[in-house]
């Protein structure tokens, strides 16, 4: 297991650097600069700002340097505000951090009990009606979700606030809409592993033996079953991290989705780099602890 961790990691620093130098080129090669929105500066002013940010030398070296300020930890300082990007992280992550973890808490926890009830009932009115649901629930992106819940919990029935931060309400509607469709993949995916282990001899065994159904789906079948639904959490983390900006922007909560957005419409390149390299190290992490998970529920999955 630790030979398999150290060649992780050493794929991650990898990663993170093919991911660097990619994002660095791009932002670089965009017309025009953090300024452009901005009345014409003096000369000076303006030469003072190209020097402080390193956008007077030469492509090469202000990538070199670069380079070795985010191998430090040191993310810089934003173009366009009085802050670090280490302090935007510092006080957007735990923000950003409820939302996703609560909409991962939604999406496993809602779309795992209609996959297993699903299966169970196969066939059946309530399989029908889950996976109908699932399906809508798919083809809606999260924005147009947000639309409708905003219109019926807090136009319509008033039980919710509509947007700000600060509170467990204001929390709930984002978390929701940004974990609905990813209920929706977890309930499709649960019920179809569910399915596939029901049909299997210790399972038939189980049921001979004159245990309860209860006991049949919930020891004997559940943590088989939950081998996909596990493999599929990657995935989750990082569609929840991608769309957390729209969902952050919709309902004003002040996470990293937010900042990211901004730093895109004002070029805002510290803030843009360093929040894509962060975004890169949670879904490497996210998807190591998938690799882990699958060889705890499964003791026949070896670490490679």
């Amino acid at each position: 297991m630790t030979a398999f961790l150290v060649r992780r990691l050493c794929w991650m620093l990898v990663t993170l650097w093919v991911v660097f130098t990619v994002s660095f080129f791009l932002m670089r090669s965009v017309p025009g600069g953090p300024y452009d929105s901005e009345r014409a500066l003096e000369p000076e002013i303006e030469a003072n700002i190209r020097k402080e940010y390193n956008l007077d030398l030469p492509l090469s070296q202000q990538y070199w340097l670069k380079l070795r300020q985010m191998a430090s930890g040191e993310l810089g300082s934003s173009m366009k505000k009085d802050y670090t990007v280490n302090r935007l992280v510092a006080e957007g992550l735990p923000v950003s951090a409820a939302l996703g973890l609560l909409a991962l808490a939604i999406a496993f926890s809602v779309g795992l009990v209609a996959g297993v009830v699903s299966a169970v009932f196969r066939g059946g009115v309530a399989d029908v009606g889950l996976m109908a649901i699932a399906t809508v629930g798919i083809a809606l992106p999260n924005f147009v979700v947000a639309g409708f819940a905003i219109i019926l919990f807090v136009f319509t029935l008033g039980w919710l606030p509509a947007a700000g931060w600060g509170s467990l309400e204001q929390l709930v509607l984002p978390a929701l809409c940004l974990g609905a469709p990813y209920a929706a993949y977890v309930a499709r995916i649960a019920r179809t592993g569910m399915l596939d282990v029901l049909g299997q001899d210790h399972i038939r065994t189980a049921r001979a033996k004159g245990l309860s159904p209860f006991t049949v789906v919930a020891k004997h079948a559940l943590p088989t079953a939950l081998l996909p639904v596990v493999s599929f959490l990657g995935p989750a983390v990082a569609g929840i991290l991608t769309g957390s900006p729209v969902i952050e922007n919709i309902f004003a909560i002040p996470g990293l989705g937010w900042h990211f957005v901004q730093a895109a419409i004002d070029k805002d390149y510290p803030i843009a780099m360093g929040l894509v390299l962060l975004y890169t190290t949670l879904l490497y992490t996210m998807n190591l602890i998938v690799d882990l998970l699958y060889g705890v529920l499964d003791p026949r999955v070896e670490w490679r």
